[in-house]
């Protein structure tokens, strides 16, 4: 018994070779600095901010906390991490004997003409693979390899999952503020159309200042029907994303002048991306599994052991089974080398080895990729703030010229084809600032994802 089981124990500790080639990883192709950035970075980096402090409306908060609960992508994204953990268990299983326990009988007839019975109870191990040169190693590194990558692609589908509700939300917030001020809008030019009908049965005004107020009233409210229709849409975007519906109870929000999202992140060092972003940790796993996956195709090349061994007690009659004379056991060690493939394995090496190359730009493509998506982020946090200022100053110019065009025709001084100019740039103006707003905050969230936050509360 010590023979057959350690003999087979030894040879797997002695099984320690791998063909697999070392890991450098390419160089960094990105600069060491942003150029965006004047101050030095520091250690308190927008990663570092947890998500309740990065989006400061209660009521976001709040579908944020329904959407990591609720969402159907995110629940398969989690899923499909326990399969390929499972998938590695089965691979790695296989670096192990399997070994069962067994019992059985046999009544046969012979040439002879004569019966016998062949009785057996014993434990076995399946035909297993000793592990010379690390094949089986490498297969199972590359299959924890694929685990851990996709680990870190659930905690990308968590972070897209926090900026695509905070997304969402400011889309609805900016519908429906966009939408209030449509319908104040169309009140007060249908009251402005309204007081022309009435000038107009009084012989006071022109059936052309009727047409332009009733123009002006249609496009009013047909801008309150669009507005209405975002608002829907808006709605029935952040309920998929919720992966239920609206609750009834939830806070109330903030207005978009009232900073739902925090706008100022320091953004800390490019090579911080390294360490943070899921989706390079990805890229790098999957590279660190191309390369195991070529070690195992270059210890193909080589003879593979494997053993199959039994013990136990066989016996031609029941009652003799479990005597001392019954004892048996079987020990069969078996080398395979390849000779002739047809040149599949060379093939198959060829294969990993482009495989492995692809893996490196892919890694190198989304490191250039985040870089990317830092610096748009960055070029965002420095102008957005310029620009409402910016579109606030025209908002106030807007308005004051349409209450001076207002004072002059009602004095008589201005035509109504003025004051109807006066009117429609100042809604366009509002309009405008709620869309900048709005622009401002998606432009934020979309620089903490891209620095790698979202993934603490």
């Amino acid at each position: 018994m010590r023979l057959i089981f350690i003999t087979p124990l030894a040879a797997l500790a002695l099984s320690a070779c791998s063909l697999t080639p070392p890991l450098v990883k390419p160089v960094s192709p990105i600069p060491a600095a942003y150029a965006e950035v004047a101050a030095p970075a520091t250690a308190d980096t927008a990663a570092n901010l947890g998500w309740r402090q990065m989006l400061l409306d209660a009521r976001l908060q709040r579908l944020v906390d329904i959407a990591l609960e609720n969402n159907r992508d995110l629940r398969v994204a989690s899923l499909n991490v326990e399969a390929v953990r499972a998938q590695y268990q089965i691979q790695d299983a296989g670096r192990y004997p399997a070994i069962g326990a067994n019992a059985g009988g046999v009544r046969q007839r012979g040439a002879d003409a004569k019966v016998q019975n062949t009785f057996t109870a014993g434990i076995a191990m399946s035909a297993f693979e000793i592990d010379l040169f690390g094949r089986l190693r490498s297969l199972s590194d590359a299959a924890f390899a694929r685990y851990l990558a996709t680990q870190q692609g659930q905690r990308a589908a968590h972070m897209a999952l926090i900026g695509g509700v905070a997304d969402a939300y400011l889309e609805q917030r900016l519908a429906q503020e966009q939408l209030a001020l449509a319908r104040q809008t169309l009140a007060d030019w249908r009251q402005a159309l309204l007081l022309t009908q009435r000038l107009y049965g009084a012989q006071q005004g022109s059936g052309l200042d009727v047409a332009q107020a009733e123009g002006q009233a249609a496009t009013a409210e047909a801008d309150v029907q669009a507005r209405e229709r975002a608002s829907a849409l808006a709605r029935n975007n952040l309920e998929l994303l919720l992966g239920a519906p609206l609750p009834t109870d939830l806070p109330a929000g903030r207005p978009l002048d009232g900073q739902p999202v925090l706008t100022q992140l320091p953004p800390g060092l490019p090579s911080d991306l390294l360490a943070r972003r899921p989706d390079i940790l990805q890229a790098e796993y999957a590279l660190v599994a191309a390369n195991a996956e070529i070690g195992a195709a270059r210890a193909a090349f080589f003879p593979r052991l494997s053993l199959t061994a039994s013990l136990g007690l066989a016996s031609p009659e029941l009652g003799d089974l479990f005597r001392g004379s019954a004892r048996s056991w079987s020990f069969a060690p078996q080398v395979t080398q390849p000779l002739f493939q047809g040149g599949q394995l060379r093939a198959e090496l060829q294969l990993l080895r482009l495989r492995k190359e692809v893996a490196v730009l892919q890694y190198e493509q989304a490191i250039q990729a985040a870089f990317r998506d830092v610096r748009d982020g960055l070029a965002g946090s420095a102008t957005y703030a310029q620009q409402i200022d910016a579109q606030q100053r025209v908002v106030v110019a807007a308005q004051q010229r349409q209450r001076l065009s207002q004072l002059r025709y009602d004095a008589g001084q201005d035509s109504r084809l003025e004051l109807l100019d006066a009117q429609r740039q100042s809604y366009a103006a509002q309009q405008t600032l709620l869309d900048v707003r709005r622009d401002q905050f998606k432009s934020a969230v979309a620089l903490y994802k891209a620095l790698g936050g979202g993934l603490e509360e």
